[in-house]
């Protein structure tokens, strides 16, 4: 008997003149340029992904990381801390993933989880929460000092489009593996996330660690712009530089102003 097409997946399909996977294409041959610049020049290059549930970080982390050597470039998404960690110095947990000389790491989630899901689904004390906000921009400036570049991105959608997604996710057999009880109460804690979230970018958005948004509520827009931002603000040998200009409708760096102005979602 002959086997039931599964229907195509939204995320592999491409729009109807091509352009996507065209551009998706070229923006992958420069990631593979730039990493084989970070590997011959004993670079360390960390990206740090956070946003909502929903946001697109698994996606835009894979387009990225499809065609770099597994050796050197790693995805870090780490789940609930265990007893001993939890005992530890907040950051020991993370220090250990951090690059060496040759690699490009990125975090699906990152230390950020103590300003986000951690402070407002009481996971962490108001005093923990304040510590971390306190020491991070310290902290990110001594990595800075050793050596790693640090980009921070933080990937923005609405409450429907995030209702949206999660609606999907709950649907769709291939993506259970996502679904938690803090996705379940994404949408009911909508508010106070975007309050955490205010608060994070007021404390440890620095000139030195700066915040870039990523308007994610196009998966396939944020994808291509989040590579050329990546590709723009990092040198390497034989950029096409036209190729590395991100949208800045799309990607920008954050500004106090944007809490007000309605470019990031309330």
């Amino acid at each position: 008997m002959p086997s039931k097409k599964r229907k195509k997946n939204q995320d592999d399909e491409d729009d109807g003149n091509g352009h996507y996977k065209k551009a998706l294409y070229e923006l992958q041959v420069e990631l593979v340029k730039l990493h084989k610049d970070v590997i011959a020049n004993n670079r360390k290059l960390l990206i740090v992904f956070e946003g909502r549930d929903g946001a697109g970080k698994d996606g835009t982390i894979k387009r990225i990381t499809e065609h770099l050597s597994p050796r050197e470039a790693r995805v870090v998404a780490l789940g609930k801390p265990s007893d001993r960690e939890t005992s530890q110095w907040y950051f020991q947990r993370y220090a250990r993933y951090l690059p060496a000389a040759q690699e490009i790491v990125l975090f699906n989630r990152s230390w950020y989880n103590r300003a986000g899901v951690e402070h407002v689904m009481g996971f962490c004390t108001e005093a923990e929460c304040e510590t971390f906000l306190a020491t991070v921009p310290a902290f990110e400036e001594m990595l800075i000092g050793a050596g790693t570049t640090l980009l921070k991105y933080y990937l923005d959608i609405t409450r429907d489009e995030q209702k949206k997604r999660l609606d999907a996710r709950r649907k769709d057999p291939l993506k259970q593996w996502k679904l938690s009880p803090v996705d379940n109460a994404a949408l009911r804690h909508w508010t106070d996330y975007s309050k955490a979230r205010d608060t994070m970018f007021a404390r440890t958005h620095t000139l030195h660690a700066p915040w870039h948004i990523v308007c994610a509520n196009d998966k396939r827009e944020a994808r291509l712009n989040v590579i050329r931002d990546i590709l723009n603000r990092v040198d390497y040998e034989g950029k096409k530089q036209k190729l590395t200009i991100p949208d800045l409708d799309i990607v920008f760096p954050f500004e106090p102003a944007h809490l007000k102005n309605k470019r990031i979602a309330r």
